[in-house]
């Protein structure tokens, strides 16, 4: 069995989802190949993982990427193709499956191999059920963050050098001009650890409880989405469905009631703490520790608590 990886960077370093992807070919024992398209220190920082990498650099949007992929996915040959399931690879996935005549899954939060078929785990109707998903022949798939562990370093595997050429006619969009939207630079994504406000924190002034909190703990400040609504803080920090999806080693949820909407984009996190007054929150389901209780007065017994220990 053969999987090919494709590696997204941010410009500068290797995304954590991409990463976990080389953790999905140790699962399933394949023999694996990685893509590494416009960052040459991000290929030798993949090839170090022990995975053998080839690298191009001519793609330079999203036609081009499409183009270099399915190029690349034609002379492997490979039963799987992964990308992290980042909005770039929402794009580009189903491009290169449809223009190949290939199998497409999105989301996946487990693979399971049995009798060399591989069977995909997806979570839908907003994560209330997991289906298992089958392809026949080579099946484009994007993986959830935090499905994977991260791997550890291994023997240097190599990078190979390719120039793909790239066809006008594959280029269907021209970008003449980028504007630079300024807004507040949040990387949920990577976040090892979120604090996160509902509507039950009552008011903007109450939000500052979970602000202060998740600066404690080096962390990164997350939101429902009535919170976004409301203007407590911007849309960067929403957690769910149309959010971001999150998996932190610890998840803190206060005030969050735990609709579908929202816990869909957490349930992958490692350690969750809830904080709700109503003992029957549907969040408590899903927690690892649950604390019933009024969250403006939990909190800031937590926050002096956690300000002590970083003292010690």
């Amino acid at each position: 069995m053969k999987t090919l990886l494709y590696i997204e960077t941010d410009g500068e370093k290797v995304l954590g989802g991409s990463l976990e992807l080389i953790s999905a070919v140790q699962a399933l024992d394949s023999e694996g190949v990685a893509l590494v398209v416009g960052n040459r220190t991000a290929a030798d920082t993949v090839a170090e993982l022990g995975i053998p990498v080839i690298f191009a650099d001519n793609a330079t949007d999203y036609d081009s990427l499409t183009e270099v992929l399915s190029q690349v996915v034609k002379e492997e040959n490979p039963d799987t193709v992964l990308l992290a399931n980042t909005a770039l690879s929402k794009d580009i996935a189903p491009r290169i499956a449809g223009r190949m005549s290939l199998g497409c899954v999105s989301d996946v939060i487990g693979m399971n191999k049995t009798d060399d078929k591989v069977i995909y785990t997806r979570p839908a109707y907003g994560g209330t059920v997991l289906e298992h998903i089958e392809v026949e022949g080579t099946a484009v798939v994007t993986v959830r963050n935090g499905s994977f562990s991260k791997p550890e370093a291994s023997s240097n595997a190599g990078v190979t050098e390719k120039k793909i050429e790239i066809p006008e006619s594959s280029i269907k969009a021209k970008i003449i001009d980028t504007v630079k939207e300024i807004s507040e630079s949040v990387n949920l994504e990577e976040a090892q650890v979120i604090v996160s406000g509902g509507r039950g924190m009552g008011n903007a002034e109450n939000f500052k409880l979970v602000k202060e909190l998740a600066s404690i703990l080096d962390g990164v400040v997350g939101a429902t989405r009535p919170v976004i609504e409301e203007g407590w803080v911007s849309r960067a920090h929403q957690v769910g469905q149309s959010g971001k999806i999150v998996a932190p080693k610890l998840y803190i949820a206060c005030g969050i009631s735990g609709a579908t909407q929202h816990t869909s984009g957490m349930t992958g996190s490692n350690y969750i703490i809830a904080i709700n007054k109503d003992e029957e929150a549907p969040i408590f389901e899903i927690a690892d520790v649950a604390i019933v209780g009024n969250v403006n007065e939990v909190l800031p017994v937590m926050i002096e608590e956690m300000k002590k220990v970083k003292e010690k």
